[in-house]
């Protein structure tokens, strides 16, 4: 859904600093080789999440839901020299292509991506996250939430992408909708708790930035 008009989206983008030349070419090829392209972050939320993380300078970041990793690479922009991005997807069809741009760019001894479930696989971890990326199966937003908040530094963020969900949430929501129900709940679960402070950003199709306090 188009949130402004094409020509102010345009606008936008030319006076956007350009992705790098491997993140073209993953945008591209995600766009000819790939089922649904739009899951991807693209150009200017992908700078976006780039700012954010170099603002931030994450020691740690945490992503559910890597696709073919367009965004992973953007927040990897920002890690100290030491740092790390763990990103988890269940889809094993995607792991050679996305694998494969991850071992070509500069960050591919920080980046961590399993091939698994993410409510099984957070609560084994040990670390805590300066960042933390929600990007996957929109049921489970509220539950991710749930899993990752008391592994979140003090300060530090959690990004949930897509929740205007094409501005339904914003529309009386059809009762069999449950995709744009788990949209509006989790909107109004970040906004009611107390140990955050939160913006909607409406970006592409919605980012909710939630610091914890």
């Amino acid at each position: 859904m188009d949130f402004i008009p094409q020509n102010i989206d345009d606008f936008s983008a030319d006076h956007t600093s350009p992705e790098t030349a491997l993140l073209y070419d993953l945008n591209r090829q995600t766009h000819i080789q790939i089922m649904i392209p739009r899951m991807l972050s693209g150009h200017i939320q992908g700078r976006i999440l780039s700012l954010f993380s170099k603002m931030i300078k994450p020691k740690t970041i945490l992503e559910i839901g890597t696709y073919t990793g367009y965004s992973a690479l953007c927040l990897a922009e920002g890690l100290a020299k030491d740092g790390k991005l763990l990103t988890i997807d269940k889809n094993e069809e995607l792991e050679e292509f996305t694998q494969s741009y991850f071992d070509k760019s500069d960050f591919s001894s920080q980046i961590d991506f399993r091939i698994g479930n993410a409510m099984e696989i957070i609560p084994t971890l040990k670390e805590t996250f300066d960042i933390v990326f929600i990007d996957a199966d929109k049921a489970n937003y509220s539950n991710y939430f749930d899993l990752v908040i008391n592994q979140t530094n003090t300060g530090g963020f959690i990004i949930a992408d897509n929740v205007l969900w094409s501005g339904k949430v914003a529309k009386p929501i059809d009762p069999k909708d449950k995709d744009t129900q788990a949209m509006a709940d989790y909107c109004k679960k970040i906004h009611e708790d107390s140990r955050v402070e939160n913006i909607l950003m409406p970006v592409r199709d919605g980012l909710m930035i939630a610091r914890k306090l």
